[in-house]
């Protein structure tokens, strides 16, 4: 596997702790958030990864290169100019990835100790185009899977807004939030027709129609999106946890 980290949000939930570094370096219990991420995948057994940037890119950059891209082939993919979304921020990076190994892409403020292993597993079974790391909670934004776990569908249940990739079986679907953790092959980004700015669900829902997108449920490891600043303590209490866990 090789691995795609999405570093380059604006990070303004976590204000005012972003007013003058990125999101991705934000400190968690004596480590960044990048950090955390890239050694979490270098435990794991993946050592080629690519970075986007674009907030206080130049940072990052710094980061990395003071620390030796600890010990990683680390590719950065510069969106200064344009934050490109998901999406676009994939499309941007095609060059930079290994035409022969699943790409395994998660974002850069996710606390987890999920097994990479067992959705690479999962993955290869499924023999899916792209699988998408799910969970049951509580949330206003939804992923729709069908029985046999295929995405067909999004909605958000504030708003009543919805979007459908297939429609016969959209009746029966089970709503899941989304983990923020992805593994696709590489064959996906050959199928990319968007252009510029464009988010990687609106991707999934149109190769859903023709594509195996599966959902990966997840109700076992430890996970945690580090949204909002009033988390901050949550964050060190579950990585705390993490870290106890793992010795």
């Amino acid at each position: 596997m090789q691995a795609m980290i999405f570093a380059a949000g604006l990070g303004t939930r976590l204000q005012p702790l972003t007013s003058d570094k990125p999101k991705a370096l934000v400190e968690i219990h004596g480590k960044s958030l990048l950090e955390r991420c890239l050694l979490n995948l270098k435990k794991q057994g993946i050592n080629d990864v690519v970075v986007n940037v674009h907030h206080f890119s130049e940072q990052i950059i710094h980061f990395l290169e003071a620390n030796n891209n600890f010990g990683m082939h680390i590719q950065v993919s510069d969106e200064t100019a344009e934050l490109l979304d998901t999406g676009g921020g994939i499309l941007k990076a095609k060059s930079l990835f290994k035409p022969n190994e699943p790409i395994l892409i998660l974002n850069v403020d996710i606390l987890t100790n999920l097994s990479f292993d067992a959705l690479l597993d999962f993955h290869q079974k499924e023999k899916a185009l792209a699988s998408l790391v799910v969970r049951q909670r509580k949330t206003s934004r939804y992923l729709l899977f069908g029985k046999n776990h295929q995405l067909t569908g999004w909605e958000n249940q504030q708003t009543g807004d919805r979007k459908i990739a297939r429609i016969a079986q959209i009746e029966e679907s089970t709503p899941y939030a989304f983990s923020g953790i992805q593994l696709i092959q590489p064959e996906l980004l050959d199928l990319i027709e968007e252009q510029g700015k464009f988010s990687i669900i609106d991707l999934y829902l149109r190769l859903a129609k023709s594509q195996t997108i599966s959902a990966f449920v997840d109700n076992q490891s430890i996970w945690m999106d580090l949204g909002k600043y009033e988390q901050l303590e949550e964050a060190e209490s579950l990585v705390k946890k993490m870290e106890l866990l793992s010795d």
